[in-house]
């Protein structure tokens, strides 16, 4: 059983699904700009598609959709809350300044994240993780560093983008915590619906339109169904069970390099000399920092919040032996 799971886990290296992950969220800005619906709508049917595309595949596996104990419902939707929010601050900043400040001020979610997997599964970082967080920070501060504002509409959205940081950030920690023990599967598309419900409630109460949108528009949300949030979101949450989350949280720091070509390339927006200088040494920092660390001896196993009430109160190795056992069992089953 054991060697299934290796194999089903290297088929493709997680670093190659890495950096397919950061090119895709890499996307979202720019797809957001070609679009003038409101930033609300667009998240909604961002994730409502994605959904969609995620049924059929869904549907082979109800039984797991609905059998889920009710503390986790409640984490999930906290989860899928937290999301929400992140796409409706973030993607409003993007309304008001440029791509660059927006996805810089991303970078410091890793930090957040790395903070509270200190205090939540205490993962441990060593000096060169540091050092690549370090430089991967200032990199991305150097790329938005001439879009800056302390006035005017770029100040409010780079706060707009600084609370989504922080939503996205609690967001991951949650994912984690249940990713441990969930199939990538049951929690990314209960997750999404739960988003983008979150997402339509909000839009009713503020009486904004569902429909009589172009085509355009149309094609805009699928876009970002399939490539952003599929290839992006959905990928970074399945990498959570086998990648550091402090890790997985360092792919943003690649989003700036990226989103600031594509800017450039489809947008008209400037780039300098000095942000190409940053975006390398974002890059090196992301790589030092996945190159020395390792989930696997500096993090402790969340418990397994999927096991039933009475089995809560184990010991940590008998949690973790049950964990493991659901594991293969899922492994084998498909």
């Amino acid at each position: 059983m054991k060697s299934t799971i290796s194999t089903r886990e290297h088929w493709i290296p997680l670093e190659v699904l890495y950096v397919i992950g950061i090119i895709a969220i890499s996307f979202s800005s720019i797809f957001i700009r070609w679009s003038d619906a409101n930033v609300s709508v667009i998240a909604m049917y961002r994730l409502y598609f994605t959904d969609l595309l995620l049924l059929p595949l869904a549907l082979r596996h109800y039984r797991a959709l609905l059998h889920i104990p009710p503390r986790v419902w409640l984490m999930l939707a906290l989860s899928g809350l937290m999301l929400a929010l992140h796409f409706l601050f973030w993607m409003g900043s993007l309304r008001l300044t440029t791509v660059a400040s927006s996805t810089v001020i991303l970078t410091l979610e890793p930090i957040m994240v790395v903070i509270g997997s200190y205090f939540l599964f205490k993962t441990r970082t060593n000096r060169y993780m540091i050092i690549g967080m370090a430089l991967a920070v200032i990199g991305s501060v150097a790329i938005g560093w001439g879009d800056f504002s302390v006035s005017g509409t770029a100040f409010q959205g780079d706060m707009l983008s600084f609370f989504g940081t922080i939503a996205v950030a609690v967001h991951m920690l949650i994912s984690k915590q249940v990713r441990s023990h969930m199939d990538a599967l049951v929690y990314n598309f209960w997750v999404f619906f739960m988003a983008a419900t979150v997402l339509a409630f909000y839009n009713i109460a503020q009486g904004i339109p569902f429909t009589g949108y172009e085509a355009r528009d149309w094609g805009v949300f699928w876009l970002l169904a399939l490539v952003p949030t599929l290839f992006g979101h959905y990928l970074f949450n399945w990498l959570l069970k086998y990648m550091n989350a402090g890790a997985v949280s360092m792919a943003v720091l690649g989003e700036p390099v990226f989103s600031s070509l594509l800017a450039f390339w489809l947008l008209g927006e400037a780039l300098t000399g000095i942000q190409l200088g940053a975006g390398t040494l974002i890059l090196i920092g992301v790589w030092v920092f996945i190159r020395f660390g390792n989930e696997k001896e500096k993090t402790l196993v969340p418990p397994d919040i999927m096991a039933p009430e009475h089995e809560a109160g184990d010991d940590s190795s008998s949690s973790t032996s049950t964990s493991t056992a659901r594991l293969h069992t899922q492994a084998d089953k498909k």
